[in-house]
């Protein structure tokens, strides 16, 4: 309907996770939903752009599709291949997650990278994730509410919306407005060998303090709240131009 925004969705659990599902189906209550997510997961890919190799469509069904590569690459090829969106989306959706993108992990998190594509391009975009076990339908009802909201709300001059919001397990206590807190890991390199005696590692580990700090997303969470976090776009750390300019002049 041409009255309807359009809102794309994306996620980094692929295009048949439940998440994503639950997700659309909600917001097709009030907007015109094209899906484009990657074909299978594709967790902790970050930022990721695939260059290396051609990328392969799938139509599954009239406004679903799937591409096997990574979020951003799911954003970026709906936004400038003119066959998946009828215009430029008013909204962008990422998730829902199946687990939580709290503190420091929105750096790796392709859930939060899908939707820093499109706030890269301009658009308002909002990231959903909740743990695994969560209600993916209640979850999505909510987040299909903050969509709607979003949609409605007067923006900020200069770059584009992003927000990541985080949801818990539970029926959540409210919603709070946060800052991104911290999600410390076990850092271990685990080696192994395969069965042709070749090795190989796993790395990485579970999460295993997130620190008590108040305003925080992962307190927030801890706490049974929604947590809603606005993330920047520009990464230009202002406090360290003095000592830059230091390094420089003194070169």
């Amino acid at each position: 309907m041409p009255d309807r925004p359009v809102i794309l969705i994306t996620n980094d659990d692929g295009v048949h996770a439940k998440g994503i599902r639950a997700l659309r189906a909600a917001v097709q209550a009030f907007a015109h939903v094209i899906v484009v997510a990657p074909t299978r997961e594709q967790s902790a890919t970050s930022h990721a752009i695939t260059i290396d190799r051609p990328l392969r469509h799938i139509e599954h069904e009239t406004d679903l599709h799937s591409i096997d590569g990574t979020p951003a690459d799911c954003v970026y090829l709906a936004l400038f291949e003119p066959r998946f969106l009828p215009r430029r989306p008013e909204l962008v959706l990422s998730g829902i997650n199946h687990g939580p993108n709290l503190g420091t992990s929105v750096f790796y998190s392709g859930t939060v990278a899908g939707a820093r594509e499109a706030a890269i391009r301009g658009i308002a975009a909002m990231a959903f994730s909740a743990p695994v076990d969560a209600d993916h339908e209640a979850t999505a009802r909510h987040a299909a509410q903050l969509a709607q909201r979003l949609l409605a709300a007067d923006k900020p001059a200069g770059r584009a919306v992003l927000l990541n919001v985080n949801f818990p397990k539970q029926t959540p206590r409210g919603v709070r407005v946060t800052r991104l807190g911290e999600q410390i890991y076990e850092e271990h390199v685990v080696p192994r060998r395969d069965p042709a005696g070749r090795e190989y590692f796993w790395i990485g580990g579970r999460v295993v303090d997130s620190g008590e700090q108040e305003g925080t997303d992962t307190q927030a969470f801890a706490d049974g709240y929604v947590a809603v976090t606005p993330l920047e776009l520009e990464a230009t750390n202002q406090s360290h131009m003095l000592l830059a300019t230091r390094l420089v002049t003194d070169a």
